[in-house]
């Protein structure tokens, strides 16, 4: 996913605003990333890049620490974020089949923001709401015994509720 020019400038200042309170001792390169990822919502290129060159290591080894830890994103996330429950009764209720619902719906995999930023998809370990399983989660909204159609009923009405949105705004302008 390409960065606008502003979304990189507001990185790099963002990033450089956060690297100015720390020393360069690499006890602190994790924590430095802790707060990218909290800021922005996602650790990008140009905030690796600044890191580094903070800490005085290459790039790629920054890049190796946020492809190693679960808690990193590379992009940023959608408007809309999903997060399909992958604990035992998920599982065995159909996660997986959840997941490619999803994944078909937007065209996109795990891990990825939609073009147009409305959704990103992840996986999670369990929401511990096993008796709605599968359970879905959309910006912590929880949405229990998910189907393939359930899937497409969430997206539609998504979409209704931008479509009231846009209605809305063009009436008060």
């Amino acid at each position: 996913m390409n960065l606008t020019a502003e979304e990189k400038r507001i990185a790099t200042e963002t990033t450089r605003q956060l690297l100015s309170t720390y020393n360069d001792s690499r006890g602190n390169l994790i924590p430095v990333l802790q707060q990218v990822q909290n800021k922005l919502g996602y650790v990008p290129a140009v905030a690796m890049e600044e890191v580094a060159a903070h800490f005085n290591v290459p790039a790629v080894d920054v890049y190796g620490i946020i492809t190693f830890y679960n808690q990193f994103r590379l992009t940023p996330p959608g408007k809309r974020q999903v997060k399909i429950c992958m604990g035992t009764a998920c599982h065995m209720r159909g996660a997986q089949i959840i997941q490619e619902s999803w994944e078909r719906r937007l065209n996109i995999k795990m891990g990825e923001t939609t073009e147009d930023r409305e959704y990103s998809l992840e996986r999670v370990a369990c929401v511990g709401c096993c008796t709605m399983a599968p359970v879905v989660l959309i910006n912590e909204e929880v949405h229990g015994k998910i189907t393939p159609t359930r899937v497409d009923g969430l997206i539609f009405s998504h979409q209704l509720d931008k479509q009231k949105e846009k209605e809305g705004a063009a009436r008060d302008e």
